[in-house]
């Protein structure tokens, strides 16, 4: 009786816990190691990938928050830099901005790092509907024009399009895998946001998705 009751409380604390929180940590902050190995597979995650718009408020855990950036736009090639997900001519001219409860953070794949880009709860300008606000990981697709050199303005508008579409298709897919929920938009005010997270002129927001775990999830112990 004594044993069932020690797990019992030791649950019951567990549960008690905070989430992860990164509002104490310095402005940069190095991202463990991605976990590149097994998963679902792929034909499994294709079948399972689908839009939610109902998010658990349970936070993300560095590790996760780590395997996801990579998945979506990480370095898969040491040696080239290339990444996860094509970008026309290898402009690579999509930054993946970080906005959480406490505080707003720019992805830097060649460091797997983060970087403070605003403070405070912006979750709520990252889109029009109100999950927006509730999910407990908005990422923000910033295309840097300054990048896509050669072509011309209506082009670059495609271009960037495209490279967005492939970038969240990546972030379907490691959801899909991860049993995490996810929705992709467009309906953003933009420059609300862009204000909001220090953006330049030439930095252009395209999309914004919401990740986090299903409503009604329960931990697993």
């Amino acid at each position: 009786m004594r044993f069932i009751l020690l797990v019992i409380i030791c649950l019951l604390a567990q549960l008690a816990l905070p989430g992860p929180s990164f509002a104490e940590e310095s402005s940069k902050i190095e991202l463990s190691d991605p976990q590149t190995q097994g998963g679902m597979p792929l034909m499994q995650a294709l079948k399972e990938r689908q839009s939610t718009r109902e998010f658990s408020s349970r936070p993300l855990s560095q590790e996760v928050l780590s395997d996801l950036l990579w998945a979506a736009f990480g370095i898969n090639r040491p040696d080239s830099g290339k990444r996860t997900a094509p970008s026309a001519r290898n402009w690579q001219e999509m930054d993946i901005y970080v906005v959480m409860e406490d505080r707003s953070y720019i992805y830097y794949p060649q460091e797997h790092s983060l970087e403070v880009a605003a403070e405070g709860d912006l979750r709520a300008y990252t889109g029009r509907q109100d999950f927006a606000a509730k999910a407990p990981l908005n990422l923000v697709l910033v295309a840097d024009t300054t990048r896509m050199t050669g072509v011309s303005e209506e082009d670059t508008g495609f271009y960037k399009g495209a490279d967005a579409g492939f970038i969240s298709q990546n972030i379907y897919l490691f959801c899909a895998s991860q049993g995490l929920a996810t929705v992709v938009r467009a309906n953003i005010d933009r420059d609300l946001l862009g204000k909001a997270l220090n953006l330049e002129e030439h930095q252009r927001i395209v999309l914004a998705q919401s990740v986090g775990y299903p409503a009604g999830y329960v931990q697993e112990f």
